[in-house]
């Protein structure tokens, strides 16, 4: 349950983000509201997720899972270049979040 948790924490700092950058500095009303909610439930599935998972393992899947998922949505949906430099970037950033996984004892 601990890494399902994480799961959607993660994903839901992915919405957030996004939400942010729609919100233009926080300007716009709509995207503001789902960056404070998604914000809110993220911590509070990470923090859930924490009770039994180690803190590093915890912490570094949850912002891998942000900023890889951030960087998807960032060139599929906002148009950001998808450089090679850019993506082996990511995909080195996938190896460590593999490898974090593999060396979890929970």
């Amino acid at each position: 349950m601990a890494w399902i948790s994480l799961l959607v924490a993660g994903l839901l700092e992915v919405v957030w983000a996004a939400a942010m950058k729609q919100s233009d500095g926080f300007t716009r009303l709509w995207p503001s509201l789902v960056t404070l909610v998604a914000m809110i439930a993220s911590f509070a599935l990470l923090s859930l997720a924490m009770r039994s998972l180690p803190l590093g393992t915890a912490y570094t899947i949850w912002t891998g899972i942000g900023a890889v998922g951030s960087f998807v949505v960032g060139i599929a949906i906002l148009g950001e270049a998808a450089t090679p430099l850019r993506v082996a970037a990511a995909g080195l950033i996938v190896a460590g979040l593999v490898l974090m996984k593999l060396s979890s004892e929970a």
